[in-house]
């Protein structure tokens, strides 16, 4: 069985890590604040001190991070994975970033006889925690075939889509998915609530025909608690849209609405609500409609 090391313990990373020990695999953690690594080492992970440490005790490397720059930092940077890594060692990285950066690493990582996979995920925290993940790989074949069984501990639905990069234009689709249809969920209950109906039932009756969707299925149950615990962060999606903008000029492709809901991100993030789940973009709506949206009681 082969040795890992996961770097990024955060609310889907951590989760993650705790499904590959319940595996049975040797697991070394690391992560910028120390209370969930002392959490997995009480399971019986290896703690490290930095990033190198964990590759050099590592067959596969993990990364699960925020953002691009702290993918290039903890593998390109001092004390980094590249720095710890021998030739026939693996990185898997699951953040979402982007595809271009995502490409440079993995040539860099080449350059060091290391084999690289983009393998962002889709899920939540929710599909984090219960290994349901959506994972889209881009790379060598052979490697994914390689790593499958791990990927398997993590996901339910895990497809190779092509090589390096092509994981993260993947995933950079999914949340332009996710996003508008967050909004579209939103602007629909705003206008039910402030013509007096039930949201509630409204949620209900949505999800029996055509406007059926995750967003109705497992957000708009928060939403109606007044629950934005983030399971994912405003702030990360809003980055992620700037991924995928990114992206479609590199292509020439309009996203006219993907800019606009990043836009509103935005302006969630600018009035302090960067950290609500990305679900609290009706927020946002309410403010303009000056109405609520909650379950009624009774």
């Amino acid at each position: 069985m082969k040795k890992i090391g996961f770097i990024g313990l955060g609310v889907m990373g951590k989760p993650m890590a705790k499904n590959l020990l319940a595996a049975g695999y040797p697991l070394t953690v690391h992560n910028r604040s120390r209370p969930p690594v002392d959490e997995l080492a009480a399971l019986e992970a290896t703690p490290a001190t930095s990033s190198r440490e964990v590759a050099e005790r590592s067959d596969v490397v993990i990364t699960m991070l925020p953002d691009t720059p702290d993918v290039e930092l903890v593998v390109l940077g001092p004390k980094g994975v590249l720095e710890g890594t021998r030739p026939g060692s693996l990185l898997i990285d699951m953040s979402t970033v982007s595809p271009v950066a995502t490409r440079r690493i993995a040539v860099e990582a080449a350059a060091k006889g290391v084999k690289m996979l983009d393998a962002p995920v889709s899920g939540g925290d929710v599909g984090a925690k219960e290994g349901t993940l959506s994972i889209m790989v881009g790379g060598e074949r052979e490697v994914f075939e390689e790593c499958f069984d791990i990927f398997r501990v993590l996901g339910k639905k895990i497809v190779y889509v092509g090589p390096s990069g092509m994981g993260q234009t993947v995933k950079a689709c999914n949340q332009i998915v996710v996003a508008l249809t967050l909004e579209a969920m939103a602007e629909a209950l705003v206008l039910a609530a402030k013509a007096g109906l039930d949201p509630q039932l409204v949620v209900d009756v949505l999800s029996g025909g055509a406007a059926r969707c995750w967003a109705l299925e497992v957000r708009a149950p928060r939403v109606l608690k007044r629950d934005f615990t983030p399971g994912f962060r405003v702030k990360l999606h809003h980055k992620d849209l700037g991924i995928a903008l990114e992206a479609a000029r590199e292509l020439g492709v309009p996203l006219p609405v993907t800019a606009l809901v990043h836009q509103m991100f935005g302006a969630l993030i600018a009035a302090g609500r960067e950290n609500y789940d990305h679900s609290g973009i009706i927020t946002l709506l309410e403010d303009l409609a000056g109405v609520e949206v909650r379950k009624q009681e009774g």
